[in-house]
């Protein structure tokens, strides 16, 4: 109880200051709760007389060096997001046998096994929990509390810009580029939001999932991503007309020919969890042997929510600390699966086209989806105004390359003016 730890954040920005403030929240108590007081010693900043509301500036420093040479510091929380200096900053801090927590998704995708095998070799702890689903645990349970199942899917809501678009979407009627303007006046999407519309920050994050579930590497270049951006309006009216809803969801699948890690827009039931998972929040839905199916939810992001998830994992590192047991759970994937090809992964495929309104069009588009192995599970048309009809085919399951052939050869037909949308079902 008398015994004090030492660490040193690495970034002051929203989620560095929520850990900062939060962890001063909890002090009182944290001898109770840990076995020992925590000291925030060091924040690693650019520019040292930039005021930092709610942060002592006597623990602001610039200088790296003075952190990880100074041996009384044993945890380094790493908050700074993007690859590099991050990545030069762990790596040399496991080096020096200090542990580590990161809220960081990037450097954890594109560099997990290096770092891992770094933790290892110097006996640290390497702790990720924020680097997805903020505040949502996912990372624990399935490498603590889920490990007595063969996990076979991991899918879920893990942006929340993009489900706060969709949601304004769904419920106000809104297109696409008005719920954008939405979510970034209230401060959801980034000035620049192609890392959330194009999918690339839920990839990350399957990447990581399908690596800790399945036991076997995952990395960001494997996952397919695809965003959101072609959305419309219509495409979720019609959606809705079919019971369904339009979320972007991150899908990762443990099979026997290999692990399918893919992120896109998908039509999902109305009846289904995940369809009510709205605004800002993000939800994992896991399903394994023992347990059947699962559900984790709550907020993805934000000052706070993220800083509970470093938080908890600087306690469980300080707890390890003092038992001894750093180490004690590293690198998990011992498995050396393959990861199947876009191309080889099988999918339900929602089709929005304008074709022409006449005798034999329905034949010819139902000819060219069965001559190309694609069956057919349900189909709507709606005439429009301009002599032309507004055919949507929801397709059985198919080989994806099956599917891209048959699109190939209805964009090539005179009777088909427009593929408007091409979705895929859940």
């Amino acid at each position: 109880m008398n015994q004090t730890i030492q660490i040193a954040l690495l970034g002051a920005g929203t989620v560095g200051g929520g850990v900062y403030k939060l962890l001063e929240k909890r002090r009182s108590e944290l001898p109770q709760r840990v076995g020992a007081d925590i000291q925030i010693s060091a924040v690693l900043v650019r520019n040292v007389s930039r005021p930092r509301p709610g942060i002592d500036p006597v623990v602001l420093t610039d200088d790296w060096q003075s952190i990880v040479r100074n041996p009384d510091i044993k945890i380094v929380v790493e908050l700074m997001g993007g690859i590099e200096p991050a990545r030069t900053y762990i790596r040399e801090a496991l080096q020096a046998g200090k542990n580590v927590v990161t809220a960081n998704k990037d450097l954890i995708a594109e560099h997990g096994a290096e770092l891992f095998d770094l933790a290892e070799a110097n006996h640290c702890d390497l702790q990720f929990e924020a680097a997805v689903a903020g505040a949502i645990p996912i990372i624990r349970p399935l490498k603590q509390c889920l490990a007595g199942n063969e996990l076979t899917e991991i899918m879920g809501i893990v942006n929340g810009t993009t489900n706060y678009i969709l949601t304004r979407m769904t419920q106000d009627g809104m297109e696409f580029d008005e719920a954008l303007a939405k979510a970034t006046e209230l401060g959801y999407a980034e000035a620049d939001p192609t890392a959330d519309i194009e999918g690339y920050d839920a990839g990350r994050k399957v990447a990581i999932m399908a690596s800790v579930g399945f036991h076997s590497r995952v990395r960001f270049s494997d996952v397919v991503c695809e965003g959101i951006t072609s959305i419309t309006a219509t495409d979720i009216r019609f959606a809705r007309e079919m019971g369904c809803t339009i979320k972007l969801l991150g899908v990762a699948r443990n099979t026997p020919d290999g692990i399918e890690a893919r992120v896109h827009p998908m039509l999902i039931p109305q009846s289904h969890p995940l369809a009510t998972v709205n605004d800002a929040f993000n939800a994992v839905f896991v399903h394994g042997d023992a347990l059947d199916d699962a559900m984790f939810y709550g907020r993805g992001a934000g000052e706070f929510p993220t800083a509970s998830a470093v938080v908890g994992d600087i306690i469980d590192t300080c707890r390890n600390l003092l038992m001894g047991c750093t180490a004690r759970i590293g690198c998990t994937c011992f498995k050396e699966l393959p990861v199947k090809p876009a191309a080889e992964i099988d999918s339900k495929f929602f089709v929005r086209m304008k074709v022409d309104h006449r005798l034999g069009v329905l034949a010819g588009v139902t000819s060219v989806f069965g001559n190309t192995g694609v069956s057919i599970a349900q189909m709507v048309q709606h005439q429009t105004t301009d002599g032309c009809a507004e055919l949507v085919v929801i397709t059985d399951a198919v080989r994806e390359k099956h599917f891209d052939d048959a699109l190939t050869i209805l964009c090539s037909m005179s009777m088909v003016r427009e593929i408007c949308s091409v979705i895929r079902v859940y």
